[in-house]
């Protein structure tokens, strides 16, 4: 729709009617979409080539696309700056904190630590759910145990921060640069 609007002819008549000024904007509004969309393809190439350069282990990750390897990368930022999984752990906040109260013995996640990394392990928590078949499997077990879908993602992010970690520790990649 948006392409058959951008290709439509701008209207000569004298009068600027209601339908014309429409028309006119329309026009306007959709080849700006296609001038977002071509550049939004060219950065998404470029971040794509970036990620690439710099950690291409990264996406290989179910879940992992350049931009969640992306922000992966930018909080890692050098090799040395975290020092363990559970820094890197805390980094994302995804670290389980006790919570519990009473006979309740429970976790919470830490709610400190780098948002972004935290929405950038949601997400590849989502995906694996979504299309992994051990995730899937793993979520049923562990529903059938009394598991909440809350803390059976909370545990798919801890899980998913070890394995970037390890991912990241075992290669040497050198800082981003902008």
């Amino acid at each position: 729709m948006i392409t058959t609007i951008a290709s439509w002819r701008t209207t000569t008549a004298g009068t600027a009617t209601a339908r014309a000024v429409c028309r006119g904007e329309a026009i306007r509004l959709a080849r700006r979409v296609r001038a977002l969309d071509t550049e939004l393809a060219t950065n998404h190439a470029a971040l794509t080539a970036a990620v690439s350069a710099q950690a291409p282990q990264l996406l290989e990750v179910r879940g992992v696309g350049p931009v969640v390897a992306a922000v992966v990368l930018q909080a890692w930022s050098h090799p040395g700056r975290v020092r363990s999984e559970a820094a890197f752990a805390a980094l994302a906040g995804v670290a389980p904190l006790q919570a519990s109260s009473g006979n309740t013995r429970r976790h919470r996640l830490n709610r400190g630590g780098d948002r972004r990394l935290n929405r950038a392990l949601y997400t590849i928590a989502l995906t694996s759910l979504g299309h992994d078949p051990r995730t899937r499997a793993y979520r049923a077990r562990r529903a059938a145990e009394g598991a909440t879908k809350r803390e059976i993602i909370r545990i798919l992010k801890r899980y998913i921060s070890r394995e970037l970690f390890r991912l990241l520790a075992a290669t040497q990649i050198s800082p981003m640069t902008t």
